[in-house]
């Protein structure tokens, strides 16, 4: 953007958060789908062992040792699915503003509020960031939340029918 012509702070410039949210350590974890597995599975396994352990404490779960097992492994699905949807949130966020026409943005607090419409190279430019950069990220994340989800069902109708 024009800084003589954008009347949009830098720090809130839609290009300016992609590139800031593309530098982040955890946001740019979603840009290569093996190391986004990769990091989802440790603290899969990582969250699982916690979960093992809170489930031992249970009498309940003293007489079925496979139960056990099975509700912590499901169970611990949760952080991998709750990490995944702040991932998903944060650059559903990005991809909004740059394929907005407009941008919302805030000269020195909440409470003063402006609007600043895009001139149509500038919207083109970030338009095209957000099918090219972003929206492959989107892909990838909607994925691997749509693969938790599946596993963490799976094993809620595993788990309620078990007989033992």
């Amino acid at each position: 953007m024009n800084e003589s012509t954008c009347p949009v702070p830098k720090e809130q410039q839609p290009t300016n958060e992609f590139i800031e949210l593309s530098r982040s350590k955890i946001f740019s974890w979603p840009k290569s789908k093996k190391s986004f597995l990769f990091i989802l599975l440790k603290i899969w396994f990582a969250t699982f062992s916690i979960f093992l352990v809170i489930s031992s404490g249970s009498t309940y779960f003293k007489t079925s040792i496979l139960k056990y097992v099975l509700l912590s492994f499901f169970s611990s699905l949760s952080l991998p699915f709750l990490f995944s949807i702040r991932l998903y949130l944060g650059w559903n966020h990005i991809f909004k503003r740059l394929r907005s026409e407009k941008v919302e943005y805030e000269e020195s607090g909440w409470y003063d509020g402006q609007t600043w419409i895009k001139p149509v190279k500038l919207k083109e430019k970030e338009s095209l960031i957000a099918q090219l950069e972003v929206k492959p990220i989107l892909k990838t994340i909607i994925q691997f939340l749509s693969i938790i989800l599946i596993f963490a069902l799976s094993g809620v109708l595993i788990f309620q029918n078990i007989k033992i």
